[in-house]
């Protein structure tokens, strides 16, 4: 075993045990509620990023720092921050929506998880996944032409929409981001956004197995 991978699973380990210990879970509990978009930096940029590393772990076959890797988990933490919001007001939004009758199963708790899901999952959803789309691409081509300007259009036009719609937002958010957060929206609000950033980590290997079958796919059509 390379020693990347112990590391990796070392940090993974030592995030568990935080959850688990029930002297640092408190601490984290009480932080967590103190400083909750600083909390949702923190958890965002770490744990997401080692989606990122692990995706790439598993598509070339050995651990690579990315170039701008300080500037992704930066990106990362925005993210974490934005969730952290968002987790409040579709939770909230769904139990008004339910309590005003526009939404139905007034009281269920089961019910308001899956609304304020779905709903997040089909307008915020597609939006932070674009953002960070095109945030990654910048970082990304900045590296590439350094001192060179970078347009919007550039960035438009390299962009693989095919993916990012076909894959990114008609597949995961309906299959597995839906579903997903309506357990997160199940388990106390202190845990949801902590649980969603270990989540990104599994989108990290969908993501993977996406880029895969692509490769795949075009060696085949050659």
């Amino acid at each position: 075993m390379k020693k990347g991978d112990l590391l990796w699973g070392a940090v993974l380990i030592a995030w568990i045990l935080i959850l688990v210990v029930p002297s640092s879970r408190a601490v984290f509990i009480t932080v967590t509620n103190k400083y909750p978009y600083l909390g949702g930096f923190i958890k965002f940029s770490i744990l997401a990023t080692m989606g990122d590393l692990l995706g790439i772990r598993v598509l070339k076959g050995t651990w690579i720092l990315p170039k701008g890797l300080l500037y992704k988990a930066i990106i990362w933490g925005i993210i974490g921050t934005m969730v952290t919001l968002m987790f409040t007001i579709f939770m909230g939004g769904a139990a008004a929506a339910q309590a005003s009758g526009k939404l139905p199963f007034e009281g269920s708790t089961v019910a308001q998880a899956f609304f304020g899901s779905a709903v997040m999952n089909v307008t915020f959803g597609p939006m932070m996944m674009l953002f960070h789309r095109f945030t990654d691409m910048y970082i990304d081509t900045r590296y590439e032409k350094k001192g060179s300007h970078i347009s919007l259009r550039e960035l438009i036009a390299k962009n693989d929409w095919n993916s990012l719609i076909e894959f990114t937002w008609l597949k995961t958010c309906p299959f597995f981001w839906i579903p997903a957060h309506t357990i997160v929206f199940l388990l106390p609000s202190q845990y949801r956004v902590i649980i969603s950033a270990f989540l990104s980590i599994a989108l990290g290997l969908l993501l993977t197995i996406a880029r895969k079958e692509k490769t795949v796919n075009s060696e085949t059509a050659i």
